[in-house]
């Protein structure tokens, strides 16, 4: 309880304090206590007034304060009332209907153009309206057109979902042909903003608008139909017919006014008559079940024949809407011709069949009169060797007996000439052996060194009377191959070098490749020309070699040629003139499967080799193809550079800093580029190159897409008359 009332002026509770305290000292002085204690007396009512003055001046200074606050309370009042009234004239002012709910779903405001056009539900929006029930009184009001399938609960409960997302717009139909676009919109504190937009005009005149281009585009349709050299005609879901051309009628002979809008198919159908002959591909049933058909409608094409024998052939395909489109075209003219066509390809054949009949005959009679003549040769030859043997024991003998050095040298010249003759049948008798069909080879393992150091011990002699170096790559190598007819092979491949070259050097060497072994004879001859170099491997044919004073019988390649044919051994040559030559050779390593006793294939003329000496990049990843490619051009004289795939052949390139005369890349090269793509990227790098695309891929894509990239394209199994042909047209570039 409090001895001043704060309610007082100040001047009051002075003077109430005055007389408190002059009572107190009075007590103090005259009262019957101790003097001790009124002294604490009087000290604690001086501090009690202390107190009660401090205590005043804090609840002035509070009063202050909640004057200042009211003040303030008052303005912001004033200030909010003032921002709710220019909120509402703003919204009111928008044209579209605008309504706000709180986070709670509840309505706060709205304007009144807010569900203007729903006028039985105006009453309902008030603040505080749930915006459930906001949904709900809509979806039952008579403004608002809802589908025949749907219903109010229907209509509500979807526009809810709706309300789920966080952006809302959609249009809504009115009664009377008009149409509300609504759309929702999130505050930050979560609330809602429904806008109502009439958008009847903008609907109105986007259905003219489709409905201009509708017609637009209908009138292209029949323009583009009618310009058909084909009759068309199409079918909704329900088989009515909605569009065609004048071209349908007069291909089917139908009468126009049958072609109706929503002619049924299936009386189409019926009114062609039993003048229509379906032919080939589907019958009149199979033709009407298919477009009984509900589901999707498989391509369908057949052709029918006119009573006036024209052939239409007929195309019909399902459309997306269940509906479907036939197409009819006059295909008389390619039927008579495909007749003729096939008449002529029959006569054709019987006169190819006679012809055959006729090469036959004379085949088999050529290939009579040649085993004739072998048989003639080699029966000829062995009668005349003997006279020949006795001839020059006669010769040896008068040889001992001649007296002068003139009769010498003719009996010399003579047995010189009887040798000659002796080796010119010899060398006929082994041509006609190796034509015959009646040889046999011995086919084994033989050891390269066993047959080439005998060979060079015997050539030396011949050599060092010409002042040549005859010199031997010692090899260890072993092969298959028959011992007496290889030993004949590089006897006389050793021969001919030796007899054509006046100065220099006569290297034979083994190269092995693989699988293979190569035997190459190197010469520092005149070289022979490229027009030449199909002439040397004829009978009796040798070339005019100013340098040389030998004489030659023009057998020996002959021979060679014929033996490496029949053994299946690879021969190959380069050459270039005044720089020399070198014969190879190719011969399977020992351990290789060969068939024993087999008749090897017989070897076309070796192809030209102007492509010797160019570097080809080979890009295979198939090993034994690799490898087989390798061995096959090298025998040209060709440097191959082998990769197995693109990175590899990138490397190599980039390491051995060369420029390939010509590519060779296989189209597959496994997980990584195309060998379309390495073209490209070292087309990008050394610029554009003979290039041949290999794959086994017969497709016309393939084709046209090297063609496009300047790139050959090589099918697999590998022409070697192409492969050779390329490498030509690539030396030919450098030269």
């Amino acid at each position: 309880m409090s001895l001043i009332n704060p309610d007082d002026p100040l001047e009051r509770q002075n003077a109430k304090l005055i007389k408190i305290a002059e009572s107190l000292m009075k007590r103090v002085e005259y009262g019957g206590a101790p003097s001790g204690a009124a002294y604490e007396q009087f000290e604690r009512a001086a501090l009690l007034e202390k107190r009660v003055r401090e205590r005043t001046l804090e609840l002035e200074r509070t009063l202050n304060l909640l004057h200042d606050s009211n003040a303030q309370l008052a303005q912001a009042n004033q200030e909010t009332e003032a921002a709710r009234r220019n909120l509402a004239d703003a919204i009111e002012t928008v044209s579209e209907g605008f309504a706000l709910f709180d986070k709670n779903e509840v309505l706060v405001m709205c304007n009144s153009r807010f569900c203007r056009d729903f006028r039985d539900t105006v009453l309902d929006l008030r603040a505080g309206l749930a915006f459930k029930d906001y949904v709900d009184r809509i979806s039952r009001s008579r403004y608002l057109a809802l589908p025949p399938d749907q219903s109010p609960e229907d209509w509500a409960e979807k526009r809810m979902r709706r309300h789920k997302d966080r952006h809302v717009m959609f249009n809504v139909q009115l009664s009377n042909d008009r149409w509300l676009q609504v759309s929702e919109h999130r505050t930050a504190n979560g609330g809602t903003v429904v806008l109502q937009t009439d958008v009847t005009d903008i609907i109105r005149l986007e259905r003219q608008e489709r409905t201009k281009l509708q017609d637009k585009q209908t009138r292209m349709i029949r323009a583009t139909l009618d310009h058909l050299n084909q009759g068309v005609c199409i079918f909704d879901e329900k088989s009515r017919l909605v569009g065609w051309n004048e071209k349908i009628g007069t291909l089917l002979a139908l009468p126009a006014r049958r072609m109706q809008l929503g002619t049924s198919f299936f009386a189409l159908l019926d009114l062609l008559g039993e003048e229509i002959v379906f032919t080939r591909g589907l019958t009149r049933e199979g033709f009407a079940y298919w477009a009984r058909l509900d589901g999707p409608r498989a391509q369908i094409s057949f052709e029918i024949r006119r009573s006036d024998s024209m052939t239409l052939q007929i195309f019909g395909r399902g459309m997306p809407d269940g509906g479907f489109v036939i197409s009819v075209t006059d295909v008389t003219a390619e039927r008579e011709a495909a007749q003729k066509l096939h008449e002529l390809n029959e006569i054709l054949e019987q006169r190819v069949m006679e012809r055959t009949l006729e090469l036959e005959d004379a085949l088999s009679a050529a290939e009579r009169a040649n085993a004739s003549k072998s048989r003639f040769v080699a029966a000829a030859s062995h009668d005349l060797l003997q006279p020949l043997s006795a001839a020059k024991l006669y010769i040896a003998s008068l040889a001992d007996r001649a007296s002068n050095a003139q009769d010498s040298t003719v009996l010399a010249k003579t047995e010189s000439a009887l040798t000659s003759a002796e080796a010119i049948i010899d060398a006929l008798l082994d041509i006609s052996k190796l034509d015959g069909e009646g040889v046999s080879f011995d086919i084994g393992a033989v050891s390269l060194h066993d047959i080439l150091r005998p060979l060079i011990d015997e050539m030396e002699v011949l050599a060092q009377k010409k002042g040549l170096e005859l010199r031997l790559v010692e090899c260890s190598l072993s092969v298959e191959s028959d011992p007496s007819y290889l030993r004949r092979i590089v006897q006389n491949l050793l021969a001919n070098a030796i007899r054509y070259t006046e100065r220099g050097r006569v290297l034979v060497g083994v190269r092995r490749r693989g699988g293979t072994a190569r035997v190459e004879v190197w010469d520092t001859g005149p070289g022979i020309a490229e027009e030449d170099q199909n002439t040397i491997f004829e009978e009796f044919k040798r070339l005019d070699a100013n340098a040389s004073d030998n004489d030659g019988l023009g057998l020996g390649l002959a021979i060679v040629e014929r033996a490496c044919a029949r053994l299946g051994h690879p021969l190959g040559l380069w050459s270039q003139p005044e720089h020399g030559s070198c014969f190879m050779v190719s011969l399977p390593l020992a351990g290789q499967p060969v068939p024993r006793g087999a008749k090897a294939p017989r070897m076309t003329r070796p192809i030209s080799l102007a492509q010797a000496g160019l570097i080809t990049l080979l890009v295979e990843n198939d090993p034994q193809m690799r490898r087989a490619i390798t061995v096959l051009m090298e025998s040209w004289g060709v440097h191959v550079i082998e990769a197995e795939d693109a990175d590899s052949a990138l490397s190599l390139l980039e390491d051995l800093e060369i420029t390939p005369d010509a590519l060779l890349l296989d189209y597959q090269l496994g997980a990584g580029p195309s060998g379309l793509d390495l073209y490209r990227e070292i087309s990008e790098t050394l610029g554009p190159l003979p290039c041949a695309i290999i794959s086994a891929d017969r497709t016309p894509e393939l084709a046209k897409t090297c063609e496009d990239v300047g790139a050959a394209f090589l099918q697999k199994p590998i022409d070697r008359q192409k492969l050779s042909n390329l490498l030509e047209a690539a030396a030919g570039q450098m030269s």
